[in-house]
């Protein structure tokens, strides 16, 4: 299986980079993981000789813009979801909205809406993990985000997505507001019986030294060979996986064979 970094929060050799992240994801079928910012993954496409008409769908990690907004500069594709990626959402901070580009209405005049929220089969190699049981005790506790009303937001949407390699299974995550554990227990149980090689993505861990410890001591116990994190990951936590595991900085740009 094939990861291009079309955008993550830091640049490559070539292609800029935006806050947010979006892979192509090449295996049996050819699936866009989240759209970036802005219109960032179509020009890092054109600059990487990428086609994104050999797109077969899009599949949304969660509502928030720095995975969506691309949308925007897309169509005609099917569009794999959560249907709380939908939620109007904002920042506690300020009440400053960040949830999508544009309406389910809107959406649904440029994409075939695939809206789930139990796990969904792509192919015979990829799924959409769909809704992520929050089981462990130390992930997905607090949030700095709200609904209209008021209340906390936990990001229901919050999904990934799982590849079944011959290595084992590869886990994908966009942000992990659900915890990036669960998303691994979560995806052992969608595809059974096959270890888990790599974890990629955004891990939402910056400097919680505590959960960053949990998360290592979680990876390690469950044989993960390959931890990648990356967008939402900050510097400490970064510094933390990288000597426990090893692993090269994901940049904009980047090819990743796993």
């Amino acid at each position: 299986m094939k990861i291009t970094i079309l955008n993550d929060n830091t640049a490559g050799k070539v292609c800029g980079a935006e806050h947010g992240l979006s892979f192509l994801i090449e295996a049996d079928q050819t699936i866009l993981f989240d759209t970036g910012p802005s219109d960032i993954i179509v020009r890092n496409a054109r600059i990487l000789g990428i086609d994104l008409k050999i797109i077969d769908a899009i599949a949304l990690s969660h509502g928030h813009w720095d995975h969506v907004n691309g949308l925007m500069h897309l169509g005609h594709k099917p569009l794999i979801l959560h249907p709380d990626a939908f939620l109007s959402r904002y920042r506690k901070a300020d009440h400053s909205p960040l949830g999508m580009p544009a309406s389910r209405d809107e959406l649904t005049n440029r994409f075939e809406i695939i809206e789930s929220r139990e796990p969904y089969p792509i192919s015979d190699e990829l799924w959409f993990l769909g809704e992520i049981p929050r089981v462990t005790d130390f992930e997905a506790k607090e949030t700095p985000f709200e609904l209209e009303d008021g209340s906390d937001d936990f990001v229901p949407d919050d999904s990934g997505m799982v590849a079944l390699t011959d290595h084992g299974l590869i886990v994908i995550s966009g942000c992990a507001h659900a915890g990036i554990c669960n998303m691994v227990l979560h995806a052992r149980k969608v595809i059974p019986g096959f270890p888990v090689y790599a974890v990629i993505g955004g891990f939402h861990l910056t400097s919680e030294t505590e959960r960053v410890e949990k998360t290592i001591e979680f990876m390690k116990e469950h044989n993960v060979t390959r931890v990648i994190p990356s967008h939402c990951t900050g510097l400490p936590a970064l510094a933390r996986f990288y000597q426990e595991f090893g692993f090269m900085q994901v940049r904009t740009g980047n090819i990743i064979e796993l």
